[in-house]
C-alpha cells in the first residue's frame, strides 16, 4: 500500500479553496451538498495565510504556476492538510475519484499516478454501490443501540449485519421487524449461474458472496469465489441437495456458483450474472 486511505468528517469543517477556473470548480464540486463550510479564496488574497485559518481541508487549484506556488507556500504556514492541483510534490494528499452516496463513501485512488485510471474503476464501483446504500447506512446508525441489545455477542451482530445486507436495501419497517426477531439465523440458499466473465456479476449476486457462510464451487466457480466470497466462509466443491437444505436450515447463508442449470432445491433463489440484473 502505497498510500493510506482516510475519511475526514466533514459536519462543521472549514474547507478553503484557492483558486480561479475549471480546477477550483472541480474542487467545490466534490463538496456539494456536504455539511462543510467551503470558503472560496481567490487573487492576491490566497497569498495571505489568514485566509487559511481554521481550516481542517486545503485545496489550492489553478492552471498557474506562479499561483499555485505562491498560494501554496501561504496555506503552508496554517499546518492544514493540504492538496495543490496536479502538484503532487506540493501536496500532502491526493484527491481521490469519489462514489458519493451521502453516508456511504467509497474512494480510488492511484497515488497521483494515474488519474484517469481512477475515474475508470470509479465509475465501476459506482454501477456495483446501490443508490440506497446511504439510506441504509443512516437507518443502521439510528438503530446501533437497538441492534447491540439485540444482538450482544459480536459474532452474532456481524452475521445478523451480513445477512440484513446480504439481500436488497431493507427500509425502515423492515430493519425493524429483523432486529425484533432477535437472535434467530434465518438461512438461505443462493444459486447464481456462472458469468461469461467476472465483471458481469450482478449486484445482488456479489452481496450474496459477501455474506455466505459456505460456498459451493468448482472448476472456473473457485476461482471467481477465492476472490468474491468472504475469506471466512467454507469453501466446498460439491454439496447434495440434502447437505445444503440442512446448512440453510442451521442458518447458514448458502451460495451454489456455477453450478449445473437442473439443480433443483426447494426454497432456493436463483440469481442471473447478467449485467444490471439484481
Amino acid at each position: 500500500m502505497d498510500s493510506f486511505p482516510a475519511f475526514f468528517p466533514l459536519k462543521g469543517a472549514r474547507v478553503v479553496i484557492a483558486g480561479e477556473g475549471e480546477p477550483a470548480e472541480a474542487r467545490a464540486r466534490l463538496f456539494k451538498g456536504s455539511p462543510a463550510e467551503v470558503v472560496r479564496v481567490e487573487g492576491e488574497a490566497a497569498f495571505d495565510p489568514a485566509a487559511y485559518s481554521g481550516a481542517k481541508l486545503i485545496f489550492v487549484a489553478s492552471f498557474d504556476e506562479d499561483f499555485c506556488q505562491r498560494a501554496a507556500a501561504a496555506a503552508r504556514m496554517v499546518g492544514a492538510p493540504l492538496n495543490v492541483f496536479d502538484r503532487p510534490a506540493l501536496s500532502d494528499f491526493n484527491t481521490p475519484a469519489i462514489v458519493d452516496r451521502g453516508a456511504v463513501t467509497a474512494a480510488v485512488g492511484t497515488g497521483g499516478y494515474a488519474p484517469l485510471l481512477a475515474q475508470i474503476l470509479r465509475a465501476e464501483l459506482e454501477a456495483r454501490v446501490p443508490a440506497e446504500a446511504g439510506e441504509t447506512a443512516r437507518l443502521l446508525g439510528e438503530r446501533r443501540e437497538a441492534i447491540k441489545q439485540a444482538f450482544p455477542d459480536l459474532a452474532d451482530r456481524r452475521a445478523f449485519l451480513r445477512r440484513l445486507l446480504a439481500g436488497p436495501s431493507p427500509d425502515a419497517e423492515a430493519l425493524d421487524t429483523a432486529i425484533a426477531a432477535g437472535a434467530k439465523a434465518q438461512g438461505r440458499i443462493v444459486l447464481i449461474d456462472l458469468p461469461l466473465a467476472e465483471d458481469l456479476m450482478s449486484l445482488r449476486a456479489l452481496r450474496a458472496l459477501a455474506a455466505a457462510d459456505v460456498v459451493v464451487a468448482a472448476g472456473p466457480a473457485r476461482e471467481i469465489a477465492a476472490r468474491l466470497a468472504r475469506r471466512e466462509a467454507e469453501r466446498l466443491d460439491v454439496a447434495t441437495p440434502e447437505r445444503l437444505s440442512e446448512l440453510s436450515r442451521g442458518g447458514k447463508i448458502v451460495v451454489v456458483l456455477g453450478q449445473p442449470d437442473g439443480l433443483a432445491i426447494e426454497g432456493a433463489e436463483r440469481l442471473a450474472a447478467a449485467p444490471g440484473a439484481i
